[in-house]
């Protein structure tokens, strides 16, 4: 994942000022905080985060269909 430096701040700059980490994020999409210099927390939209989760049920369903597929005969004796 790239990060951009730009869209970085420390935990206590975010504290005092969180409506700055809300502008990072409308603009930028993203806003790094650090904890001791070190990145630690990504704050992203929720659509973006609803987005990703969508995108893991769909691998999920895609798993479930191949394995599925793979022991089909097995299914097909049990549904005797």
């Amino acid at each position: 994942m790239k990060i951009d430096t730009a869209n970085m701040l420390s935990i206590s700059e975010a504290n005092q000022n969180f409506s700055k980490v809300t502008r990072m994020v409308d603009k930028d999409g993203s806003a790094i905080i650090l904890k001791n210099n070190v990145p630690q927390y990504m704050v992203i939209p929720f659509k973006t985060a609803e987005q990703a989760q969508v995108l893991a049920d769909g691998e999920l369903f895609a798993l479930s269909d191949k394995l599925m597929e793979q022991n089909k005969k097995v299914y097909e004796e049990l549904a005797k």
